[in-house]
């Protein structure tokens, strides 16, 4: 049975379709034991996958991939990794459901077109960086 509906799927298709420049490549790690939502995720990224040409599901098993995992920086999972012609270092950690699922699809466009909808003031404040950042945002859904 889908996660996503027929009306979402649909939906999401047509902007897929709209917004899409470069393929994107979710490259998730997954196991099939100990691993709350894995299941649930995989289901969500090959879903999303289906709806685009453009979009490519690759799926990894956390333990038996490891070198992979370290490739991506992946220390936990479910995990995925939002990958265009270049990795960004967008990192999804749990289910992205409810208000994770739209930004999740965000992600896809931006990493797609390779550019973000940063005004000029954040993306200058951001060339006077002279260090790598490491982001890390929480959220749960309580």
């Amino acid at each position: 049975m889908p996660l996503l509906s027929e009306k979402d799927a649909a939906y999401l298709r047509e902007e897929f379709a709209k917004n899409l420049v470069h393929p994107v490549r979710l490259v998730m790690f997954t196991q099939t034991f100990a691993c709350q939502y894995c299941k649930e995720t995989e289901q969500i990224v090959r879903e999303v996958a289906d709806l685009s040409d453009k979009i490519t599901a690759e799926i990894y098993n956390f333990v038996t991939d490891a070198d992979k995992a370290k490739e991506y920086g992946v220390d936990k999972i479910p995990a995925i990794a939002v990958v265009g012609e270049r990795d960004y270092g967008i990192r999804f950690y749990g289910i992205p459901s409810g208000y994770e699922f739209t930004s999740l699809i965000e992600d896809i466009f931006d990493v797609s077109r390779g550019t973000t909808s940063l005004s000029d003031a954040t993306r200058k404040a951001l060339e006077q960086l002279t260090e790598p950042v490491h982001i890390q945002v929480f959220v749960t859904p309580t």
